[in-house]
């Protein structure tokens, strides 16, 4: 197996840990929140959903939850991706937070959007290849 053909089935795989990745999905879709559970699943992970920011929020505020990663949607009713993040910050969660659009590809939608505090912005719709190397740097910081 070559140098890059190692690299490549690296970035397919979970990095071990003997943590359990605690993943919160915030989608207003069911049909996306199933697909990221079910990707978040794959790689040995647990999640929990909220259908929108607010609920996302309320889980934090009252639910002294905690999350190593969000998967935060950008456009949902209520309280939409963007202000959810921005609360979410101020209320000084640290968690890794992804969002996921359809308009990534929108350089001002997607800048605004990580202007609210996520760490980083992935396209909708979201496969493991795409978001298995920031799980992978999210379980290196907790390998040490």
């Amino acid at each position: 197996m070559s140098k890059v053909e190692k690299k490549m089935s690296k970035q397919t795989k979970p990095k071990e840990t003997k943590k359990k990745l605690n993943v919160l999905i915030v989608d207003d879709d069911a049909i996306n929140r199933k697909l990221h559970a079910r990707i978040i699943n794959q790689i040995g992970g647990v999640s929990q959903t909220a259908e929108n920011g607010e609920e996302a929020v309320i889980l934090h505020r009252d639910g002294n939850a905690s999350f190593d990663l969000i998967l935060m949607d950008k456009e949902m009713p209520k309280r939409d991706g963007a202000s959810a993040t921005k609360k979410l910050r101020a209320m000084k969660v640290t968690s890794m937070i992804i969002g996921v659009t359809t308009l990534a590809d929108n350089e001002e939608e997607r800048a605004a959007f990580m202007e609210a505090g996520l760490n980083h912005c992935l396209a909708k719709p979201l496969s493991k290849e795409n978001l298995l190397p920031l799980i992978n740097h999210l379980l290196d910081a907790y390998n040490g």
